[in-house]
């Protein structure tokens, strides 16, 4: 795969690696919600296959993403929180039960379940990170699958760690909450686009993602797949586009007690937003097209050699195999400071985020190896 830099309007004087953070607009997208803002100019021209249409090409593409051939099992959301409080609804606890998250997790991965954990008397485990740095995601993972006990009802997590990318071994978790009967919740913002993830293989029960991040699209809708776990489940609101037969507008008053089939149920009202739907759909094409094994591999050959300086240079890096390429932390060692390090990359225009102990690099497919060169240039600087 070669560098996509040509598709986004980036600036050419400043370096974004910072997808994590959000993602740049490609021009396509871009072009798309500006042909769905000048829809509304002319509202008698929108149909009522229009509320339904591309809805459901976007649940098609986003099946070919992460292998779901069923796709009124996946379900347009606005927002991450969204889609986890409908989980949180739904999953029976008991007095006793826990719940095991990563620690130092993302807050919408965290508040649903402190709040049914007081409601329903149960104790949330939070794994944290070992304090070891040489194969700190390997012991990760093992704490992890090592706390999952018969106790265990709900491991939420993300495929990889927001703030520093260790990549957790989904498949062995997934086994290990099958033996103990626990559901599995993924939150997918960071890794879907970018990281090949196969629904089919891992079968969670939820697996969650916002658009704007590695799966290039704007801000305000993400996709869910609920599992056959949540079939049977209440949604967080109703509204009248869940509904059986609400394709019929002119029986819309013949209240229906059915929801769609699937997990139709859970989508947001105003799920046909004519702005972001279209953008969305524009961003999974170009990622089918793309297909994320190979924006992985763009980006670990684009790193391998950059990090491997910067190891030589004293910083601390995870391990390929327990990190993503388009998402890592970069740690300092004894003989570098965050502040000097914070100033450099700033007067260099390179863009990153800081999250906790670690600066977080995460570059995607519009990054050249001259965009690496400056990270690293930036890094290695003893300016004061």
């Amino acid at each position: 795969m070669n560098c996509q830099k040509h598709l986004f309007n980036l600036d050419p004087e400043i370096t974004y690696l910072n997808c994590a953070y959000m993602s740049p607009l490609m021009k396509e997208v871009e072009q798309a919600g500006i042909e769905g803002l000048l829809q509304k100019r002319q509202p008698d021209k929108v149909t009522g296959d229009d509320f339904f249409a591309n809805n459901e090409l976007l649940r098609a593409e986003f099946g070919k993403l992460i292998n779901v051939k069923q796709i009124n099992r996946l379900v347009v959301i606005p927002s991450v929180s969204y889609g986890m409080a409908n989980v949180a609804k739904n999953i029976p606890l008991q007095k006793g039960d826990n719940i095991i998250l990563v620690g130092e997790q993302f807050p919408s991965n965290v508040y649903p379940w402190m709040e049914i954990a007081s409601q329903n008397d149960t104790h949330i485990k939070t794994i944290s990170p070992p304090d070891e740095i040489a194969d700190r995601g390997r012991l990760w993972n093992i704490r992890l699958l090592e706390a999952i006990d018969s106790k265990t009802r709900l491991v939420a997590m993300g495929h990889i760690h927001w703030a520093d990318g260790t990549l957790f071994d989904l498949k062995a978790i997934r086994k290990r909450t099958l033996e103990v009967g626990a559901w599995l919740v993924i939150d997918g913002t960071q890794s879907i686009g970018a990281l090949p993830f196969d629904v089919e293989e891992l079968q969670p029960d939820a697996l969650i993602a916002a658009g704007y991040k590695s799966m290039m699209g704007p801000y305000s809708i993400g996709i869910a797949y609920y599992g056959e776990a949540l079939d049977e489940g209440t949604p967080i609101e109703q509204n009248w586009i869940n509904r059986y037969k609400s394709e019929d507008f002119a029986s819309l008053v013949n209240y229906s007690e059915e929801y769609q089939p699937g997990a139709l149920r859970y989508e947001v009202g105003e799920r046909s937003n004519f702005i972001l739907i279209p953008m969305m759909l524009k961003a999974l094409q170009k990622l089918n097209e793309w297909a994320p094994e190979n924006v992985q591999q763009y980006c670990r050959d684009l790193v391998r050699e950059p990090l491997e300086r910067l190891r030589n240079s004293g910083f601390i890096i995870e391990n390929e195999k327990y990190r993503a390429s388009n998402l890592f932390g970069i740690r300092l060692g004894d003989h570098h400071n965050m502040d000097r390090a914070k100033k450099n990359l700033q007067e260099a225009k390179v863009f990153v985020s800081y999250r906790g102990d670690a600066i977080r690099v995460s570059p995607n497919v519009y990054n050249d190896a001259k965009d690496l060169e400056r990270l690293v240039g930036a890094l290695n600087s003893r300016k004061a």
